[in-house]
């Protein structure tokens, strides 16, 4: 039976992506070595580096005067790193699920924190709208993408002080106008790689301005002078970033595989209105693209437990929704075939003619 990769992180990968990781483990660059065998001081090696960053700017059209790096320890270290290098007095935080509530609790402890807004008393099911955003802040942090309530930010915000996204989930999915921002983050395991590397997009003039001594470890520019290699980097994921890089830009690029996640997502978001069985948990105008929760009616409540196991009887993996939500989540990422949205929909559509 076929496997359909609902996961929301670590998540689907591009079949791409696999083979091409899997031949350089075996040998990598014809070295003779394998991947997880080479030097990251080798020359092939920071080939790849320099190669990812390339795509990463000319996918996304990075302006001048932006560094990308890539990095250990997933988003939670960015919670720290982002007010550690950038929050001398005060930040303004958007509170809209669980990964910004932790960002604000990390950055609590370098400064005054203003949450300008927050979604929690609906358990983050909308986007906060018609705030203000303080003119005197460091700096206003966002994450653009909820993974866990299905929400997502669809525009880049104009601000007075420079903002900073989690796009964790979102990153390639969508076009960006990059120059809006200060600093772009996320892990790559949901859209990008497998887990273990993080990348960062920093607009340079931003550094070196807080008063504070930041430890070269945490210290961005660390590795933007080191080009990513100040220490051992996780060489596996972003050998298998650069590949996704590579298979995203076959494919057309952002633009094009904006066109592809508006179809798979729109045709599951209209079965769930269908259906007299489901209906979704977010706000209609802040769906998200990549990870859509939805739940059964609550005349069918008590059907949840069998329709998961009838999904999972027919190839659906990672279809339960996270606790906070409950239901189910289909995420959407850019390596998802809409054969699998078809699937799911068909999925759903037997269940309902059976019940």
């Amino acid at each position: 039976m076929k496997k359909y990769n609902f996961n929301a992180g670590p998540s689907i990968l591009p079949k791409e992506t696999v083979e091409n990781t899997i031949d350089a483990i075996k040998d990598f660059a014809g070295s003779g070595i394998g991947l997880m065998e080479v030097s990251h001081r080798s020359k092939d090696f920071e080939a790849v580096v320099n190669e990812a960053v390339a795509l990463f700017k000319e996918l996304l059209h990075i302006p001048d005067g932006y560094s990308v790096i890539f990095l250990g320890g997933g988003a939670s270290l960015q919670f720290c790193m982002v007010p550690f290098n950038l929050l001398e007095k005060k930040a303004a935080y958007l509170n809209t699920g669980t990964w910004a509530s932790k960002a604000i609790k990390e950055a609590k402890s370098f400064g005054e924190v203003v949450e300008v807004a927050s979604s929690k008393e609906a358990n983050y099911t909308y986007i906060p709208k018609n705030f203000t955003i303080p003119a005197d802040a460091d700096y206003f942090h966002i994450t653009t993408n909820n993974t866990i309530f299905g929400t997502e930010l669809h525009t880049d915000i104009d601000s007075p002080v420079p903002v900073i996204a989690d796009m964790s989930s979102d990153i390639f999915s969508r076009p960006v106008d990059v120059g809006k921002y200060g600093l772009i983050y996320g892990g790559a395991q949901k859209n990008l790689a497998p887990a273990g590397v993080t990348f960062a997009i920093v607009k340079d003039e931003l550094l070196g301005k807080v008063s504070r001594a930041i430890p070269s470890m945490l210290d961005y520019r660390t590795f933007i002078k080191e080009n990513s290699l100040y220490n051992t980097p996780p060489v596996l994921p972003i050998y298998a970033a650069l590949q996704t890089l590579k298979w995203l830009k076959s494919l057309g690029g952002v633009e094009a595989m904006y066109e592809i996640n508006k179809e798979k997502a729109g045709l599951l978001y209209a079965e769930i209105e269908r259906n007299k069985l489901f209906k979704g948990t977010a706000a209609l105008e802040d769906r998200s693209l990549m990870n859509i929760c939805f739940v059964m009616n609550e005349e069918y409540c008590e059907l949840e437990t069998g329709f998961l196991q009838f999904a999972v009887s027919r190839g659906m993996v990672g279809i339960k929704g996270h606790r906070s939500v409950g239901g189910f989540r289909a995420s959407t990422y850019n390596a998802l075939p809409k054969e699998a949205i078809v699937a799911l929909i068909e999925t759903m559509q037997e269940f309902e003619r059976n019940n």
